[in-house]
């Protein structure tokens, strides 16, 4: 299992964990995250899933592609924002930590 450490908007942080493959949408959605609506389900067409992951894990989890650069760029977006729908885990983003945006 990978853990992930997600911070919320008002600042509580809960820790989770998912299988790798898992998108952090999928985990987020099953254990309610407030902030992550994930309205498209995961085809990155909506970006209610938009997290911002802690700089130390940005290279790791590597940046997003043009159709969520375009997506992210409609966001009030920070230098490391990403949709969880297209952040796959993997055993070398155990422990990563993501912010959930108001």
């Amino acid at each position: 299992m990978i853990e992930v450490d997600f911070v919320t908007s008002d600042g509580s942080r809960e820790r989770l964990y998912g299988r790798e493959g898992y998108t952090l949408m999928e985990v987020a959605v099953r254990a309610g995250i407030p902030g992550i609506r994930a309205e498209c389900g995961g085809a990155c067409a909506c970006a209610t899933c938009h997290v911002s992951v802690a700089p130390e894990w940005a290279e790791r989890v590597g940046p997003p592609h043009l159709a969520e650069d375009m997506l992210l760029d409609s966001l009030d977006r920070t230098p490391t924002s990403r949709l969880a729908c297209q952040v796959k885990l993997k055993a070398a983003l155990n422990g990563l930590e993501v912010r959930v945006p108001e």
